[in-house]
């Protein structure tokens, strides 16, 4: 097993690629703290690692609060002596663009998205340093990569996330702290149900989505937390400041 030994935290663990990434981290050996907004969420994840013979904690914690933030680091502290790995996970999508997304909606999603890894990681950052080592890593996206129509926000906190890690990376290298980031692509969570929902055919815009991906499929929230399992390991010890694309192909290039 790839993380025996390791305590990790993983924000918006309640569902999706947070919920997968905790249950996959606990198959790999490591001690979760599963951290939602979502009590009974979060409850329930860390009732199913415990029932499989594994260690799990579930703090609820709201990431747009600056004290929550830092509640959730004591807590975890407490749970587990020592954090080596923070997942910086939970995010929200708001569609609409510029023209039309009230200010109020911009401001939730960057405070979700982006400033909630600011605020974990702030909060985190202290114990890493200490220890002379630490791994903060976050869910970002192809949005942060490539822009979307109709998604200003989303494709603003993303990529914001993105140089985040990479000045988290650089800010921390001389204090043995490390950050990466994974930009999914389409992926099968109650995230993309919601996006699909919103759409004149839900459909047919699941489809489109498979058809513009060269492997032909929608990932799985499994697909992502094999990507953090990979760089939470010992083999990517030499790995910072990388966002780590996990898409199926979809940007790779133009389509034929």
């Amino acid at each position: 097993m790839r993380l025996t030994g390791k305590n990790a935290v993983v924000t918006g663990a309640a569902s999706g690629i947070g919920r997968e990434t905790a249950l996959r981290f606990a198959e790999e050996g490591a001690a979760v703290v599963c951290a939602d907004r979502d009590a009974a969420g979060a409850e329930a994840v860390a009732a199913s690692i415990v029932a499989g013979g594994g260690s799990a904690h579930a703090v609820t914690a709201d990431i747009t609060s600056e004290s929550d933030a830092a509640r959730l680091a004591e807590a975890a502290l407490a749970a587990c002596g020592r954090v080596d790995v923070l997942v910086n996970n939970a995010g929200v999508t708001i569609l609409g663009g510029v023209a039309e997304l009230s200010e109020a909606d911009w401001r939730r999603e960057i405070d979700i998205n982006l400033s909630g890894a600011y605020r974990v990681s702030k909060a985190f950052w202290p114990h890493f340093a200490r220890a002379r080592g630490g791994l903060i890593l976050s869910t970002a996206s192809i949005a942060g990569v490539i822009a979307a129509p109709q998604d200003a926000a989303y494709v603003a906190s993303k990529a914001g996330l993105i140089m985040l890690t990479r000045c988290m990376a650089l800010d921390g290298a001389g204090a043995g702290i490390r950050a990466n980031c994974i930009c999914p692509g389409f992926v099968d969570t109650p995230m993309f149900d919601g996006f699909l929902a919103e759409q004149a055919d839900p459909e047919a815009a699941r489809a489109r989505a498979a058809g513009r991906t060269p492997l032909g499929c929608i990932g799985t929230p499994r697909d992502i937390a094999d990507g953090f399992v990979y760089l939470a390991s010992d083999d990517a010890r030499w790995i910072t400041g990388t966002a780590l694309v996990i898409d199926g192909g979809l940007t790779a290039g133009l389509p034929a």
